[in-house]
Order: C-alpha cells, then structure tokens, then sequence
C-alpha cells in the first residue's frame, strides 16, 4: 500500500460493461483525466488487442475484469464482486467511477469493500426494468424489486450520482433509490462537436435514420410500421435502421429485421463503427424511444445539422424543441410519426432550417469539453 501521506498522483478507476464503450462514451473524459496528470485504470471485461491499444492511446491503463453482461446469477456475481473488489484493492485507489447498471451496482459495491475514498456513479438511463410497457409480466416486476433495491444498497456508498434528466431523478428519488442531494444532472454526455461537421442533404429527397440498439423499447417496431404508412404513398423514400441485436430481454431478432429489408421498409447495414457517413446521407433522424437517458444518438445527429423527430418521453423531450428543430410526437403511436415524416417529406424546405437549428442546440448544450469539465469539477478533482 502507498503512503497517504505523500504527494501522490489523483487514481481512478473507470468501471463499465464494456471495451467499446469506454472509448466510444469515455474516450473524451479518459483524456480529459490523463491531461490533467491523473493515473487511470479503465476496466471492462472484453479487451481485445485493438480495444486495449485505443485505450492506452488515450492515457489510461486497461484492466480485465470479470463481469456477465447479461442475466442475474447471484453466485457468479457475487465472485465477481470480490474478485473486482481485490483487483481495485491492489490498484490503491483514490475514487472510482461506474456507469451501466450491472457497474454501477456491482463496481460501486467492490469500490466499497475496497476501501476506495470516493465513489462515482452515472446513470444513463434508466433501463429496461424501469421502462413502462404494454406488458409488465411476473418476471419483470421481480426483476425491477431487484434491481431496486440493489440500486439502493449501492449508490447509498456513492458521494455522487450523475443523471441526464430530471425524470430519472424524480424516479430514482420516490423510489427510494437515491439521495437527491447527491444528485448531479448533466446536460447528456457530450459529443466532440469539431468530429461532427454539417452536411446539408438535398431538399429534393427526404430519408429519415433510426440509430440504436434494436430494442423494442428505442421504438424500432413504430419506426418500422411508420415507414410501412409512408411507403404506401411515397414508395421511393428511404429508411435506414441503424444498429445490432442485443442481449437484451428487449431485443428484436435478426429474423424480423430481416424480413423488413426482404419487404422494402428499411435498408439495414446493422453495426458501423462510424455512423457519420450514414447521417450525412439522411435528411431527418427518428427516435420515437419509450424512456431514454439523453442519447447519444441524438446529440450526434443535432451535431451533424438534422433535425430529429422524437417521442415526448423523458430523456428524449429535452432534445427537441417542437417545431424549430423538429417534432414531438406521442410515445407508441406510428400513426402520429408518420405524420411528422409526412410533415417534411411535404415541406422539404424545413430539413436545412431545423437542422441548422439542431447544431446551435448542439453547440449551446452538448459539448462534451464543457460536460467533462463539469464531471470533474463535481468530482472535485
């Protein structure tokens, strides 16, 4: 163990579920950390060869560790939860940082037992469990009992919680969950807005994209029915669904989506490693989510100058200001997106004005310098 009493170096460790997360959602804040001289050790259970020379790249340590994505299975997650434990017990940690649920519940817990003096969660999202459906079976509820009072148990050791809107602390909060106080509501998570340059599409052909993992939650089936509506009257416009299969209890299968593209709704190229070449080529970005965060997604697009139909949900709500740089429509209603589609694919002239309004939002509130600044202040690091 390091004497606490020497000057030392500021020691992190950044807790996720995955390699590619970590650089595709973390790189900007690991090389905001490494700029400042803090020693970071980025954990995730699946490095390969490429993935750990990205993060190295960016100023951190990788480090493996044991975490099953998807599922519960008490025994494997609690010897995951020691065996993490001693990893950042020996690493001699001043603060952790966790974001996903599975490591936001069970990194927070090991940070704990290590002793480690400073505990950080995020929250993304609120997730499946959490996210009202027409059908909220057995299964689900017990789930949701669970990871409940799991989240109480975890981030009861937190002294700061980030959040991306104010619903999913009002939740958090009734439900017992958390500690307002230890609240910190950020403005999503930030894009690199010098990456993402404006790329105006013709007005003469209107094309809408979904970008997301295809879950029946991110709204992916009134995408589809919306674009089944729109292509009975305009058979040429173009739907793009951007995005993979999950491990997730929501996901579609690769069997429906394929008989969507063998129907003509959709062009489906599944996972990109870079999606900006696919949003240069759209006019309008769809996201008629149930629940969400502040996605990512959606920054991007508005950074790129395209407007953004969305459902007035929590987490998607606070992206668009209805009319100017796009629309709100109600949740689980392809009738009512189709109708917005429609809206521009009548008036294409309003795609180059909404869009030119998306980047201003963009620039005003997502600028991931400014959010990870703010990270870290509300660390006080």
């Amino acid at each position: 163990m390091r004497d606490k009493n020497k000057t030392v170096k500021y020691r992190i460790g950044i807790i996720a579920n995955t390699a590619f997360s970590l650089i595709n959602f973390r790189g900007p804040l690991i090389g905001a950390m490494s700029k400042r001289g803090m020693t970071v050790y980025a954990f995730a259970p699946d490095y390969d060869d490429r993935t750990r020379s990205v993060i190295r790249s960016l100023g951190a340590t990788p480090v493996d560790y044991s975490l099953s994505r998807a599922g519960m299975n008490p025994f494997r997650d609690i010897v995951d939860l020691l065996k993490l434990s001693r990893q950042l017990r020996n690493l001699d940690l001043d603060a952790s940082f966790s974001y996903f649920i599975k490591p936001v519940i069970y990194g927070t817990l090991a940070a704990c037992l290590a002793r480690i003096p400073r505990r950080v969660a995020m929250i993304e999202g609120v997730g499946y469990v959490f996210t009202e459906g027409e059908r909220f079976g057995l299964r689900r509820r017990v789930l949701r009992t669970l990871v409940i009072r799991l989240y109480k148990l975890a981030l009861s050791q937190t002294q700061r919680v980030f959040m991306l809107n104010p619903d999913d602390r009002k939740m958090f909060a009734e439900l017992g969950m958390v500690d307002p106080v230890k609240v910190r509501l950020l403005n999503g998570i930030g894009v690199e807005l010098d990456q993402f340059i404006v790329e105006e599409t013709s007005a003469e052909s209107v094309s809408f994209i979904l970008i997301a993992r295809l879950l029946k939650e991110k709204g992916v089936y009134d995408f589809v029915e919306a674009a089944r509506i729109i292509r009975r009257e305009h058979p040429r416009v173009r739907f793009i669904l951007l995005g993979s299969v999950d491990l997730n209890p929501g996901s579609i299968s690769q069997e429906e989506v394929r008989a969507w593209v063998a129907e003509g709704l959709v062009e489906w190229p599944g996972h990109v490693n870079d999606v900006k070449p696919w949003i240069a080529q759209a006019s309008v970005f769809v996201l008629p989510s149930y629940r969400e965060g502040l996605p990512r997604s959606t920054q991007e697009v508005m950074a790129m100058g395209k407007p953004v139909i969305t459902t007035d949900v929590p987490g998607c709500r606070e992206t668009v200001e209805h009319g100017v740089n796009g629309f709100k429509v109600p949740v689980r209603d392809p009738a009512a997106l189709a109708e917005a589609m429609r809206t521009f694919i009548s008036s294409p002239h309003l795609v180059a004005p909404m869009g030119r309004a998306s980047r201003r939002k963009a620039e005003q509130t997502f600028d991931v310098h400014k959010i990870n600044a703010e990270i870290l202040e509300a660390m006080g690091i």
